[in-house]
């Protein structure tokens, strides 16, 4: 039995404390990373957390499951995140707003090759944190996207409903945020580069 067929819909409908509970179980821990990645604010992740499943009680009842429950938790975790976001920066473009320029002005242009950093190196603590401060500079849409492909699993399908775009759209969100992460981290793993060259 996967994780999704274990969830009784019509006990949650009705409203069973322990299903409940079971799903807050499951899906607590991947959602709270969803909204710390995308918020950088512990408490703050806390506040979706709970704001996500207090809306996901009340809406219960109009959950067709035409989706995966999980794609549904993480569509109200991610929309909870982004109002967030918008709150912090209010002159942020529309979330709709098609976000190629039609000559490639803006996208990134500094790239390193890190095919000569050991694998270690993009585990250590430090990288870690170098990577969390890139995602933070990114905006909401691209940071949506990254986190919820590349950082929760989640497939190219999935996250796109999650977001409630196309997956062409998300496709296209996901290249952009991996250009622009690439380039915030050149200078800081082409130090490493020649730190091991040197070395």
């Amino acid at each position: 039995m996967t994780e999704e067929e274990s969830f009784d819909l019509e006990a949650l409908k009705a409203g069973d404390k322990r299903a409940f509970a079971a799903l807050v179980d499951a899906y607590s821990p991947r959602l709270y990373r969803l909204a710390l990645r995308m918020l950088g604010d512990p408490l703050e992740a806390e506040d979706v957390l709970q704001d996500t499943f207090l809306k996901a009680f009340r809406n219960l009842q109009s959950f067709e499951g035409r989706s995966k429950m999980g794609t549904w938790l993480y569509r109200i975790a991610s929309n909870e995140a982004l109002m967030r976001l918008r709150k912090r920066q209010p002159t942020i473009v529309s979330m709709d707003q098609d976000i190629e320029t039609p000559d490639g002005s803006g996208l990134p242009s500094q790239f390193e090759d890190w095919c000569c950093l050991p694998e270690g190196e993009f585990m250590t603590a430090e990288a870690q944190e170098q990577l969390d401060r890139a995602i933070e500079t990114l905006s909401p849409a691209l940071r949506a996207a990254f986190v919820l492909r590349d950082l929760q699993g989640l497939s190219t399908k999935e996250a796109s409903e999650a977001l409630g775009i196309s997956e062409s759209a998300l496709k296209t969100r996901l290249s952009r945020a991996r250009l622009e992460l690439r380039e915030q981290l050149t200078a800081y793993f082409s130090e490493r580069v020649q730190e091991h060259q040197d070395g």
